[in-house]
């Protein structure tokens, strides 16, 4: 018989007992006589029977299984994430299923389904506040956000030093002679885009300059860096340097720059954030704070499996730092008479 349609029937038949009597001594149940379960350990051995992990677990109360919910499965950071956390998750006896969703509409669905089954013990959520999702959260169920700080302390959270890594992109900048940056942004309501926009223009008035520099929301995509950079330059003053938000908006605004004639960095100098696999191999290749997404997905993983195991525990919110990474679409700022 193949092992794979073998089934606990079969074993409970082989051995000359009921299948609730296989049951418990998969189970590990003392009320069993020593020669009932020697000959159902018999059957087993001699049918190869591999009892089902999920359908124990559950039976026990527990799933083994943690699920991530993110607005996407594509995104490179996203996937990052999830990647990292999944091996995070295994290496601690829990599997990781993820789901995208891509409004709040499907993450509702998607949360009742999962908690309601009890299909998982814990959910890690990328993003929760990227819309109205957050709102559908599970109540008294362990959850942890990845990639957003916390607005409440009912969830543990892992994110980026937004804030920071603004801060050091703009100085960066300012480090190079520039006084005029514009800033390209991702959407407005979402954690990382404010805490970012909140470091740039701290690191303008640490610098004393006036904190009108250009601004445009883009959407994380390079096409939105593309238009982004043609607004910049239909204002009476073009900026000398851009801090684009993401490494994607970044490279729309090295193809624009290039499509209007000007160098880069010569005449207009580009910082990103990320270290996306491209960026050391964009033309020119591209300064960025590299984030490091498998800590952010590992730790995440580590905190859901501790809010599992303990729904008690103080909630941990962590904020972890970048690395700049400088690279040749930086440099000083050119004489002023060059710029406009």
């Amino acid at each position: 018989m193949s092992r794979s349609k073998v089934t606990i029937r079969d074993v409970a038949t082989y051995a000359g007992v009921s299948h609730q009597t296989v049951s418990r001594v998969i189970n590990g149940s003392r009320a069993v006589r020593p020669a009932t379960r020697a000959r159902v350990e018999e059957a087993i051995a001699a049918l190869d029977y591999r009892p089902d992990a999920l359908a124990q677990s559950m039976a026990r109360g527990r799933s083994g299984y943690l699920a991530c919910l993110s607005p996407n499965l594509t995104d490179y950071t996203f996937s990052s994430i999830i990647d990292a956390a999944e091996m995070e998750a295994r290496e601690n006896g829990y599997y990781l299923m993820s789901a995208s969703a891509p409004d709040a509409e499907t993450f509702h669905h998607l949360i009742e389904d999962l908690v309601q089954s009890g299909r998982t013990e814990g959910i890690m959520v990328i993003n929760p506040f990227a819309d109205d999702r957050h709102n559908f959260l599970p109540k008294g169920h362990p959850v942890v956000f990845a990639g957003a700080r916390p607005r409440e302390e009912a969830a543990d959270s892992v994110a980026l030093d937004d804030v920071n890594v603004a801060l050091n992109s703009t100085k960066h900048l300012l480090d190079l002679g520039h006084r005029y940056i514009g800033m390209i942004t991702g959407p407005g309501g979402e954690d990382c885009t404010q805490d970012r926009t909140q470091g740039f223009l701290q690191a303008l008035q640490q610098a004393g300059l006036d904190s009108t520099a250009p601004i445009v929301e883009g959407n994380w995509l390079p096409d939105s860096g593309y238009r982004a950079f043609k607004q910049f330059c239909a204002l009476d003053k073009r900026p000398t340097a851009i801090f684009a938000q993401n490494d994607n908006m970044a490279v729309g605004v090295l193809r624009a720059a290039r499509d209007f004639g000007l160098l880069v960095p010569d005449q207009l100098s580009v910082i990103g954030v990320d270290d996306i696999p491209m960026a050391a191999y964009f033309a020119p290749p591209l300064t960025t704070i590299r984030q490091d997404f498998s800590a952010i997905g590992r730790q995440a993983a580590r905190l859901l499996v501790r809010a599992v195991k303990n729904a008690v525990v103080t909630k941990e919110h962590l904020l972890l730092p970048g690395e700049m990474i400088i690279r040749r679409s930086t440099a000083p700022a050119a004489d002023a008479r060059d710029l406009v």
